[in-house]
């Protein structure tokens, strides 16, 4: 299942096609459906034994198709509908996240009206008196780094705040983290769930923004990540302690930063990684010499047996 309506529909139908690519490649019979209108009666009619979602954004990963899904008893590859609405409220994932003693970006989640009514400059002021510049600001759900900027002065964060309320209601204002950009992916297609090496990203641009993550040749990756092994090992237990904290299924994907001091400071938890020719987890995957289409076959065995 891929497209939808989300902001990141593009980048859905190309993580879609390689998808459905690399399980017919290991013989799994596959059909492509987008989600629309047509869908639920077109579930009804041609029932799957079970569905890949690899919708990013929106209904894909806000909990709204695997509700769905449960309701009309369709097994599904992913995370249940009520964790996804967890790690989808980046505020709410990061609550939970620090009050379990892992490590992120100190931050402040501000609604729309919140500038309406105390005055946009005086709650800025109080947002860069709070935690400092520069700042991250960033929609308080989505993903793709849609809306997303890093903001190095304070003039900059009006246009900053314009931007990012184009695709949310509220706004996100994380304390800016210099330092080594990773993201590692864990999936769950044997007994435990696994954490697969850690890619290491670098935007030529400086920040791996929505243009540098689709745009080949606009990043370098380094997989494994050129950390050393000490910081590689913290990494993935951040990354396992985060699936299982949030209560994630089969695959998701956690970004983070590792700063100056050697710590693993968490951006966010994906609970639909990309898959395109660009994206991360495909990268981990083909280094640690998994074949793509055998790690999600394994996983749509895991989502048929449970439907049983």
């Amino acid at each position: 299942m891929a497209g939808g309506l989300s902001h990141e529909r593009e980048v859905s139908l190309r993580s879609g096609r390689r998808l459905a690519t690399s399980l017919r490649k290991t013989g799994v019979s596959v059909v492509e459906w987008d989600a629309d209108a047509t869908l639920l009666q077109r579930i009804r009619t041609e029932r799957p034994d079970a569905v890949v979602i690899a919708l990013h954004g929106g209904e894909g990963e806000n909990g709204s198709v695997q509700a769905v899904l449960d309701l009309l008893g369709v097994p599904f590859v992913g995370t249940p509908a009520a964790a996804c609405r967890r790690a989808w409220d980046k505020p709410t994932a990061k609550a939970e996240l620090q009050r379990a003693g892992l490590t992120t970006p100190d931050w402040v989640a501000l609604p729309h009206s919140t500038f309406r009514e105390f005055g946009a400059q005086a709650v800025l002021d109080a947002m860069v008196e709070r935690l400092g510049l520069p700042l991250m600001i960033k929609p308080d759900q989505g993903g793709s780094a849609l809306g997303a900027q890093v903001v190095h002065e304070a003039g900059e964060l009006p246009a900053a705040m314009v931007s990012c309320l184009a695709y949310a209601d509220t706004v996100l204002a994380e304390r800016f983290v210099a330092g080594t950009e990773v993201a590692v992916s864990v999936v769950h297609d044997g007994a435990e769930p696994r954490a697969l090496p850690p890619v290491e990203v670098v935007a030529t641009g400086g920040v791996y923004d929505y243009t540098a993550r689709y745009t080949p040749g606009a990043t370098s990756f380094h997989c494994p990540a050129r950390l050393d092994s000490a910081t590689t090992a913290a990494l993935e237990e951040a990354a396992l302690a985060a699936h299982a904290l949030l209560g994630l299924r089969d695959v998701s994907r956690l970004d983070a930063v590792v700063d100056a001091e050697g710590r693993v400071q968490i951006l966010e938890v994906n609970v639909s990684p990309g898959l395109t020719e660009t994206s991360l987890l495909p990268t981990a995957a083909a280094t640690a010499g998994i074949d793509l289409g055998d790690l999600y076959a394994a996983l749509v065995e895991r989502a048929v047996e449970r439907g049983h």
